[in-house]
């Protein structure tokens, strides 16, 4: 796309960290914007914000990981601002950490409802029509630096190797298609963000059972995770910065940290050219692995 202005654009998890720094770029492109996120509070604070600066917004609560919400969301955005340019599914979460035996169902359906699910639900609810449409457009999906590199066994790790791989399917798709929309896969290093708190928003039925001690000693570690995520990332305003730039000028693989990405890649395909064991895990948060 050469030019956004006067375009709409769709965010996901558009409440807060990367996605509010993504509607807020791209209404400073003078685009329309269209939020959803599932935290209905600071949605709407976000997009009053948007609003109070002149913008051309719409926000709408949206679970992802619902079909029909997507599709509720995709329905409004179209009858408001008529079929979108740019959509970017980056709504996601935290979860299924440890080892892969102690995770539970309720893990893998909350982890992959979100990060997985939530982009095939977008890419549905919205890509026919703007397929069909016939004018420029993008799609960016949000994985990480674990969905292109290796580690521990995690369920978060497992959800954005696969959005990784649909993101490459896409652009082979729409390439057969003939179809004028680029494609970028966003692969963030860590970020300044509250993913790692992301089990606020954790719905009721999916809760694991666990008792009091266990849970203060998780809400502990994850209260010292998050504290390091949002004092040692990356601002998600420059995250924002390097997406818009993907977009206009076609960039797929979109790396925050490439000096540190791109040795972890290597070394991960290094080792299945040499047909070796995996590389050594680094910690757990190391800012080159955790988004």
């Amino acid at each position: 796309m050469q030019d956004l202005v006067g375009r709409t654009a769709v965010v996901t998890g558009a409440a807060s960290g990367i996605g509010r720094a993504l509607a807020e770029r791209f209404a400073a492109q003078d685009m329309r914007v269209a939020l959803a996120d599932v935290e209905k509070v600071a949605l709407e604070e976000t997009t009053e914000s948007l609003a109070d600066t002149g913008a051309e917004v719409m926000g709408r609560v949206t679970d992802v990981s619902s079909r029909s919400d997507v599709d509720a969301l995709a329905a409004e955005v179209t009858e408001r601002f008529g079929v979108p340019h740019v959509l970017c599914n980056n709504a996601g979460v935290s979860g299924g950490g440890g080892p892969l035996w102690s995770t539970t169902e309720r893990d893998w359906s909350w982890v992959l409802g979100v990060n997985l699910m939530g982009v095939v639900h977008g890419l549905q609810a919205f890509l026919p029509a703007m397929v069909a449409s016939g004018q420029p457009g993008h799609v960016v999906n949000t994985s990480s630096v674990l969905g292109l590199s290796t580690g521990g066994g995690s369920i978060y790790g497992v959800t954005k190797h696969a959005v990784t791989r649909l993101t490459e399917g896409l652009w082979y798709d729409l390439q057969a298609a003939a179809a004028p929309i680029g494609v970028s896969v966003l692969c963030p290093g860590m970020v300044a963000t509250r993913i790692v708190s992301a089990g606020r928003n954790r719905p009721e039925h999916l809760r694991n059972e666990v008792d009091e001690g266990a849970a203060a000693e998780a809400a502990r570690r994850t209260e010292a995770a998050q504290a390091r995520f949002l004092e040692g990332g990356m601002s998600p305003e420059e995250v924002a910065d390097q997406v818009v730039d993907a977009v206009l000028h076609d960039r797929f693989y979109v790396l925050t940290h490439p000096e540190m990405i791109k040795p972890m890649v290597e070394a991960r395909f290094r080792a299945i050219l040499d047909d070796t064991s995996p590389p050594p895990a680094r910690p757990l948060l190391d800012p080159r692995r955790i988004p």
